[in-house]
């Protein structure tokens, strides 16, 4: 489900982006929309997702500029977001929120024209996923490292745009063989 509405999200970018329960989704298209200039959207989903908390993300991002207001209650979606550009600079966050609001944010680093530096406070809790965020993030051109046991540092280079392949998932295909298998077995 994530990866299908931010397909269609991207693609045809309405004024309303129904993320429907997907809450990564929710989360990354978020601070995207925040630094997409000239741009408005509301962004929403189902009742469930509109009774997820996205203050801890929302209240980074303005204090980055961001310019977003929430449409119902406070601290919730659906948030309507007026893009535009945003500076960067130094940003402290807790340690142990979900690794998603970190990435978010690491994402749209590159670029802020002063790039963005995070300070996370307290445990982090979930490193390997950062780790993994800011890998993903290199291998497309950013320079994002780790500066010190507890921040990040994101240069504001922009992302270059190259062909990549993503690896087979082997374990899912298992399943697919089987079933091929099982079908063969009954003819």
């Amino acid at each position: 489900d994530d990866t299908d509405v931010i397909v269609s999200a991207l693609r045809d970018m309405p004024d309303v982006i129904d993320i429907k329960a997907a809450g990564t989704a929710m989360r990354f298209m978020t601070a995207y929309l925040s630094v997409r200039d000239g741009e408005e959207h509301v962004i929403t989903g189902t009742e469930r997702m509109c009774h997820r908390p996205i203050k801890t993300l929302v209240d980074a991002l303005r204090s980055l500029g961001a310019d977003i207001e929430y449409v119902g209650e406070e601290g919730y979606p659906p948030l309507r977001i007026k893009g535009k550009q945003l500076e960067g600079g130094e940003l402290s966050i807790a340690g142990n929120v979900s690794s998603q609001y970190i990435s978010a944010l690491l994402m749209i680093g590159p670029i802020l024209s002063k790039g963005l530096s995070i300070r996370l406070t307290g445990d982090i809790i979930s490193r390997p996923y950062i780790d993994l965020t800011l890998w993903m993030m290199r291998e497309f051109g950013a320079d994002a490292t780790w500066t010190g046991n507890d921040s990040i540092r994101i240069s504001p280079k922009p992302y270059i745009q190259r062909e990549y392949t993503i690896e087979s998932d082997w374990s899912a295909a298992s399943y697919w063989y089987e079933m091929v298998a099982l079908n063969r077995k009954q003819e």
